[in-house]
């Protein structure tokens, strides 16, 4: 597979690869160039003390504020200003601040995401890691994976990213297996005023807008506007890649804020238009066929409400719901509009004795209608879907330095049955700048349509009996794929200026998605044919040298071994999921206030080699000055990709995109 977004042919190149054998420079920064001293109204996380870094509060975890440094669990925050000062212009950009994420491209806008390995499998984009913006799942049902390339928010609306690695399930559901990103925007009363972004490069522009004002006596609205393009890649072997993107957004948030009420309500809409790629062989096998592609089409909006409400008996409850449409168009192979309707309820109890109990329900509803073509189909090309759960999680503290999490999720959906996810976690508060904590989960990643409904080539109807003569089937007996996941972590606060995290992990899968041939060697069918086991360990700290200057760091490797069922005819498998993820990756960033109106980060990251698709390790240096001209009014420049020449990240061999240098010079400018 070369895309993460059923674009084009490009998840169906790889499918039959077995089966068929047709388908076969550098920055000059001004900072000696002095104007009166500056600084934004916003506070700079990365101007705190790191004590105080530790004590952020964080919701991902317990699905409740807790101080970051009382967390028992895989986590990283990347801050407002940390996307700030990255100059990063897409949230996968954002993502790569996050040591204990692998973010990687293959082309202009496709983006691979993954935590703790399974980057993508041969017949599938990542599915293993839960994507939520402000409590609001983007993963599709299609296919588990996000469509990166429309997922967007105004950048500088973000409050923080927490990224978990590690499972999740028992709080956020199906697909937090390998991890959980959770990107948080901030309230509309904090972001007040007109703001405007504009930014050029050589690889793309954006432009953007945000106007926040009162409304009624306890009210805050915000609005926003963008638009963002990037050009096409090159090949290795110079072609030209047609993965142009252009798009739009808009969306809006309103806040109330009353002694025992919390409201708020946003919505978004955005549209995208992207070049589509030529197809693989299987493809041209088809007369015509190259003269069909045009540029797919994407589409959505979507509306939020959520209330928080506070208890006489000092308990409080949250009920958030949200309705979301997306539609997409790939010609002229595929078509989908997907209608998705979510309710949740949680009831955080007051404390009792040792117990603090939080428990919630949670119904997904959604209306999938594929529009199939001869090249590949859905069958039934509509269907109904739902997803239903209910879940519990009780902290018990069982003296002053130890605290005992356990819970449970009990999930059932069209085609998984019912999964039982439970987890525990013993937190150990040595002392109070030291934690030692461990934990026992078991996580779920529910099937697809793309697991049981594909069919290929396509056809309006089809009979397992009969009809022998297709490539690849959906399996319908597949279900969830598991994972018991084993973690030991340790963070510390060794001085007011050093602080790190380490955590070692031990994955055990089973029932993992394969393609197993049929036994009249007819054609290839989806199956749960595989199990296999991945053992790792990330780990990162920061340093303050100076009150001007912070130094940060980050260290991941990881080690798999996938094997098949005695029963799996699927060969090729294991050794087609373990190529797809770097034994290790490395990154140090520096930021520095050269004055109060002058700052400057560069960064220095690493990524092993990606056997299976014959990706060589690659090192990049990212750097970035910024210059404060006045109060209000910020100009900077972006290197991005500053060591040697362009490199490739992902994707077979003919059909990637090189990752090319670019430079961006961007303006804030609040009024």
């Amino acid at each position: 597979m070369n895309k993460p977004r059923l674009s084009g042919v490009q998840p169906y190149r790889k499918t039959l690869g077995r089966y068929r054998s047709a388908f076969t420079g550098a920055l000059v920064f001004l900072a000696a160039f002095p104007v009166a001293a500056a600084t934004f109204p916003d506070t700079a996380i990365a101007d705190l003390p790191i004590e105080e870094l530790a004590n952020i509060r964080i919701t991902s975890v317990s699905k409740r504020p807790e101080p970051l440094s009382d967390a028992a669990a895989s986590v990283f925050v990347i801050s407002a200003d940390d996307i700030r000062r990255a100059g990063a212009t897409t949230l996968p950009e954002a993502m790569r601040l996050a040591p204990n994420l692998h973010v990687t491209r293959d082309s202009s806008d496709a983006w691979f995401i993954s935590a703790r390995g399974y980057n993508g499998s041969k017949n599938s984009a990542p599915n293993k890691l839960l994507v939520l913006i402000d409590g609001r799942s983007v993963y599709s049902p299609m296919f588990a994976g996000v469509f990166w390339e429309v997922q967007d928010v105004m950048l500088e609306d973000i409050d923080r990213i927490e990224v978990i690695s590690g499972p999740a399930g028992t709080l956020w559901g199906l697909n937090a297996v390998n991890g959980v990103i959770n990107i948080i925007t901030r309230s509309a009363a904090e972001t007040q005023g007109t703001l405007v972004v504009a930014s050029v490069g050589n690889q793309g522009a954006e432009t953007g807008f945000r106007h926040g004002a009162p409304i009624g006596g306890d009210g805050y609205l915000r609005v926003y506007g963008k638009y963002f393009k990037r050009k096409n890649t090159f090949t290795e072997d110079g072609r030209l890649v047609d993965d142009r993107l252009y798009k739009n957004q808009i969306g809006f948030r309103a806040d109330w804020d009353r002694p025992d009420d919390q409201v708020s309500v946003q919505g978004n809409a955005y549209s995208a238009r992207i070049g589509q790629p030529q197809p693989g062989q299987i493809f041209i096998a088809y007369p015509g066929f190259d003269r069909l592609l045009r540029d797919i089409t994407a589409s959505g909006a979507n509306l939020m409400g959520r209330w928080t409400h506070a208890l006489a008996d000092g308990s409080n409850f949250v009920l958030q719901g949200y309705y979301d449409r997306t539609k997409r168009t790939v010609p002229p192979t595929f078509g989908e509009t997907l209608d998705i309707l979510d309710m949740e309820f949680q009831h955080t109890l007051q404390p009792l004795g040792m117990h603090t109990v939080v428990w919630g329900v949670n119904y997904r509803y959604g209306r999938d209608q594929a529009r199939n073509s001869f090249f590949s189909a859905f069958l039934p090309k509509e269907r109904n879907l739902f997803w239903a759960s209910l879940f519990a999680q009780d902290d018990i503290t069982l003296n002053d330095a130890l605290k005992l999490t356990i819970g449970a999720r009990i999930e059932r959906n069209n085609y998984s049955k019912t999964d039982f996810l439970p987890s525990a976690r013993l937190a150990w508060k040595i002392s109070p700048d030291h934690l030692l904590w461990t934990a026992a989960s078991r996580a779920a990643r529910g099937a697809t349509r793309l697991d049981t409904d594909f069919y290929l080539p396509g056809r309006e109807s089809f009979n397992r009996e009969t009809d022998v003569q297709f490539g690849l089937l959906g399996g319908p007996g597949v279900g969830s794929e598991h994972a018991n996941v084993f973690e030991i972590g340790y963070r510390a606060q060794l001085a007011t200026n050093f602080s790190y995290s380490i955590t070692a992990f031990h994955t055990l899968y089973n029932d993992l998605r394969t393609e197993e041939i049929s036994s009249d060697l007819s054609h290839a069918i989806f199956s749960d044919g595989m199990k296999g086991t991945a053992t790792g360990v990330e780990m990162w700290g920061a340093y303050r040298v100076t009150p001007r200057w912070r130094i940060s760091a980050g260290f991941t490797a990881l080690k798999e071994r996938f094997r098949l069922k005695p029963t799996s005819v699927d060969v090729d498998q294991p050794n087609s999921v373990a190529g797809k993820d770097p034994a290790n990756t490395w990154q140090v960033r520096s930021s520095f206030h050269i004055a109060e109106n002058r700052d400057l980060d560069i960064s220095l990251r690493h990524v092993a080699s990606l056997s299976d698709m014959d990706v060589p390790a690659y090192t990049a240096v990212d750097a970035r000055f910024a210059w404060k001209l006045q109060r209000d009014l910020e100009l900077s420049i972006t290197g991005l990709n500053l060591l040697g020449t362009a490199h490739v990240e992902y994707g077979n061999v003919e059909f990637r995109g090189k990752i090319p240098r670019e430079v961006i010079l961007k303006l804030i400018w609040r009024i």
